[in-house]
């Protein structure tokens, strides 16, 4: 029963990560992102060490994500901001 559930989980972390890269949109990569972290971190607890899931899921799963969405937001402000002085 044990092998099932880590089996499953690397599955789950599998198509995540697949999915993060399939993904086009900057905003999206880091929503997937997030989840990735989620799983990676319940991944880690499955395995017996919760310390490094606990940094995942700071990390991985809260810090990550939101520094990429901050830096795709001030982009797309700048951005903007060019096309408004032409």
């Amino acid at each position: 029963m044990y092998d099932v559930v880590i089996v499953v989980a690397l599955l789950l972390v599998a198509a995540s990560a697949t999915a993060a890269v399939a993904q086009r949109d900057p905003a999206r990569q880091a929503l997937v992102l997030s989840f990735l972290g989620v799983l990676l971190a319940s991944l880690f607890t499955v395995l017996q060490a919760p310390d490094v899931g606990l940094s995942q899921l700071a990390v991985g799963s809260a810090l990550t994500p939101l520094l990429i969405m901050l830096s795709v937001r001030k982009i797309r402000r700048r951005g903007r901001s060019k096309e408004d002085a032409r």
